[in-house]
């Protein structure tokens, strides 16, 4: 097996990450409540109603596909780049520029995107039970604790994020059961996988809020370095948190159109959206439980932002040893060997971000939150499908099992690739708003990307040693060769 090690001059990470923290990392990043108390009511209202469950299962499908190829170069290539360093070593480190750029500008404003629906979902939250306080306040909190944690070892946020999954997953199980017992086979009704419903208009929002609702599930790649044995537990882990949590999305949204009802569940869902999933804990569940719920709402968000902001580090981290960021982001902490001064970096970025939105009078949810989760959510699809065209460039050369290697990776692409078009033509819908700063917001994706492609182009030509490097794709140069001397005693080069 061969393997991409960290640079020589990088530093030792503590190799504490095992299969189930990093499934909880992933999963975490992911959050399940807050997908299903969002995402789940604007699929019913904008997309095809009952038929949103079959879409969680196509989602689920695609990411698989991706998750084989993944998983066939994750064995090979452990490397805290993630998919920069797997897109340099199979579509070429100029390309590995601008997509390292992009995952940078796709994490951070993913992070900046959480933070604002957690200010203003812990600020309603905790306003509702007599604790009212400004928005700004809970994110002023929430960054200092959030910037603490990534201060620290991968393996601490690992536990906190652990918790925080296993809770608000528990209590959405209890309201999957509650309906079950209710209403029995009726609960899971057969309409969701009905062609006519699964067509139905809409299904490119629905397609659409799937994917979307799948954020952060890639990020295992990042840990390479952090975990015990990467080449078995990344894409174990990977493709463990995308079985669980299609199969959680799917089953929970399928509850809940038995509960509400085929027929109603896309006049409901418009008629309530965000109070959705709290209206049937109150039904199935009772208020306590509902209180319990909104609480696990906003540490959901938090255990969200809290993985996202870990990735960002890490990508931060990686291309500052490249040289393509600052090379004073390449730093760890000599006691908690952690990305310190990257985690740093990253909470000054959302500080000040706040901070410009708060100063503008803007609203954390219906301005700050969605756009940027919407750039950022378009940009890590757009990572993704790239990731999946790079597998087939690495194994091009290599005899492996063509599914891993060529028909999945290419099913993988074709449906990310599908996912990202639907994303840009209903933008305005994921973001919730039409104004033309926040429609246009993709474009930025495709100057940052263009800007990592023209700094890669100058690097080799100006510091091709610093480009040798980049992505860890670089290969030591052949040893020399030795004269051989033949029988006649005559001396003849050997053959590289």
């Amino acid at each position: 097996m061969t393997g991409t090690p960290p640079p020589p001059h990088s530093a030792r990470f503590q190799r504490t990450l095992t299969t189930p923290k990093i499934v909880f990392i992933i999963i975490a990043a992911a959050a399940p409540l807050a997908a299903m108390v969002f995402t789940v009511p604007l699929a019913f209202a904008l997309g095809t109603g009952p038929g949103v469950p079959a879409m969680f299962l196509f989602a689920g499908l695609t990411l698989l596909c991706f998750c084989a190829g993944y998983a066939a170069i994750a064995r090979r290539i452990s490397h805290m780049g993630g998919f920069y360093t797997h897109i340099a070593h199979g579509l070429g480190r100029r390309v590995a520029a601008g997509a390292g750029l992009l995952a940078v500008l796709a994490y951070n404003a993913a992070t900046v995107g959480v933070l604002g629906a957690f200010a203003y979902f812990t600020q309603n939250v905790a306003a509702a039970q007599g604790l009212d306080l400004p928005w700004q306040a809970w994110a002023a909190g929430g960054l200092l604790l959030v910037g603490m944690l990534g201060y620290r070892e991968a393996d601490l946020s690992a536990r906190l994020l652990s918790l925080c999954m296993v809770c608000e997953i528990t209590i959405l199980i209890a309201l999957d059961i509650a309906i079950l017992a209710r209403h029995g086979t009726a609960a899971l009704p057969a309409a969701s996988f009905a062609p006519h419903q699964v067509l139905a208009p809409g299904l490119g929002v629905s397609v659409m809020f799937g994917f979307a609702s799948f954020l952060g599930f890639e990020s295992a790649a990042l840990y390479g370095e952090e975990a015990k044995a990467p080449q078995r537990s990344v894409p174990r882990a990977t493709v463990i948190a995308v079985l669980v949590v299609a199969s959680f999305y799917a089953l929970t949204s399928w509850a809940a159109v038995g509960a509400l009802g085929p027929g109603r569940v896309r006049a409901q869902a418009a008629g309530h959206l965000g109070d959705l999933f709290f209206r049937l804990s109150d039904s199935y569940l009772g208020h306590p439980a509902t209180l319990t719920m909104q609480v696990l709402l906003c540490t959901s968000l938090f255990a969200s932002w809290l993985a996202l902001h870990n990735a960002a580090n890490r990508y931060m981290y990686a291309l500052g040893r490249d040289g393509l960021l600052p090379r004073s982001l390449n730093a760890t902490h000599t006691g908690h060997g952690s990305v310190h001064r990257a985690s740093v970096i990253q909470t000054l970025f959302s500080t000040v971000t706040v901070t410009l939105f708060a100063a503008a009078g803007l609203d954390p949810y219906v301005n700050m939150s969605t756009s940027m989760l919407g750039l950022g959510t378009l940009g890590i699809i757009l990572l993704q499908a790239a990731a999946s065209v790079a597998v087939i460039g690495y194994f091009r050369h290599r005899r492996e099992g063509r599914w891993q290697t060529v028909i999945a990776p290419a099913l993988g692409a074709l449906g990310l690739t599908t996912a990202a078009i639907l994303v840009i033509s209903n933008f305005d819908v994921l973001t919730g708003t039409t104004q033309p700063l926040v429609t246009a917001l993709p474009w930025l994706l495709l100057l940052v990307t263009g800007l990592g492609i023209a700094l890669a182009s100058w690097l080799r030509t100006a510091r091709p040693d610093r480009y040798a490097h980049l992505g860890g794709a670089s290969t030591p140069p052949p040893p020399p060769t030795a004269p051989l001397q033949d029988p006649s005693g005559s001396l003849s080069q050997a053959a590289p």
